[in-house]
């Protein structure tokens, strides 16, 4: 199989939708404070079901069940860190089988996904812990991911600039590919930032030059966003990936989803000629609108 930056350099690549979304509207239950990652304990076979519906649909990339997976999560559910170890290594390999022939990006998210009190779209942690803090946390799973045989590294819903330098530093330390990917909102003046409100391009341009990171760009935002982010995000000079949320506002206190949808197939030609290269959806974006992605990139 070709390499993932072998293949971005070719054209453009399917990224699955939001495993969690697809877990829940099969019936399970991801209300406690691992999300997801409580099944890689409980039911497993749950999630190769769900990445294999991803991949039915035609996303070439799985993205593992490790956003909300760390060792200090699980231990604060009573999971002692040999087992959070193996859980997290295993999400790679349940990605593995159930994506087939593609690759397996190991899901790195932010502290505040730690947290689950929606601080993964503040940032509000960033400044206390520093960017040492956020590198000594970070390190681990990254570690483990990429000891478990993942393609590449999805660091994640990055809502700080001290959150990226983390992740670029630890990616070029351990010399593990990545992508680095932020959560971002556009001010009244139509600048892109991070949530802390640090200018999304100079964030991104922190990437530049480090090869480890082979591609930066934008998730877990409302897709018009998607657009003014993909036109910052080449100050890194990198390939750029998008997957937007379906629109809707996440209400932590209430653990419930606000709004209507407004993804929109439609809008992936322009993100395609505006430089994205890997495109698909997050939280809220099943299966059918993956397929409905994947059709528009293939000009179908």
């Amino acid at each position: 199989m070709r390499s993932l930056p072998d293949a971005l350099a070719d054209g453009g690549v399917i990224l699955d939708g939001g495993l969690s979304t697809e877990l829940e509207a099969r019936g399970h239950d991801i209300g406690s404070e691992l999300w997801s990652a409580r099944l890689l304990r409980d039911d497993p076979a749950a999630i190769v079901a769900a990445h294999a519906a991803f991949a039915a649909a035609g996303a070439q990339v799985a993205t593992t069940a490790s956003y909300q997976a760390t060792v200090e999560g699980f231990g604060s559910a009573g999971i002692g860190a040999a087992e959070a170890r193996r859980l997290i290594a295993s999400s790679v390999a349940l990605a593995r089988e159930g994506q087939g022939d593609g690759w397996v990006a190991g899901s790195v998210g932010p502290y505040g996904a730690m947290l689950a009190d929606g601080s993964e779209y503040t940032g509000a942690y960033a400044s206390a812990l520093g960017v040492a803090g956020l590198r000594a946390f970070h390190r681990p799973r990254m570690e483990i991911l990429a000891g478990a045989g993942a393609d590449v590294l999805a660091c994640e819903t990055v809502p700080a600039a001290a959150e990226a330098e983390a992740l670029i530093a630890e990616a070029d330390a351990l010399g593990v590919p990545v992508w680095l990917s932020l959560t971002t909102l556009v001010d009244p003046r139509g600048v892109v930032r991070t949530r802390q409100g640090e200018r999304a391009a100079d964030v991104y341009a922190m990437a530049a030059g480090v090869d480890a990171v082979v591609a930066v760009g934008v998730n877990c935002t409302a897709p018009d966003v998607v657009g003014p982010s993909i036109v910052a995000a080449a100050a890194a000079g990198k390939p750029i990936v998008a997957y937007p949320n379906s629109g809707e506002g996440w209400d932590a206190n209430g653990r419930r989803w606000t709004g209507a949808p407004g993804i929109s197939a439609a809008d992936v030609p322009a993100w395609f000629a505006a430089g994205a290269r890997l495109i698909g959806g997050c939280c809220r974006v099943r299966p059918q609108h993956v397929a409905a992605i994947a059709a528009a990139l293939s000009g179908g």
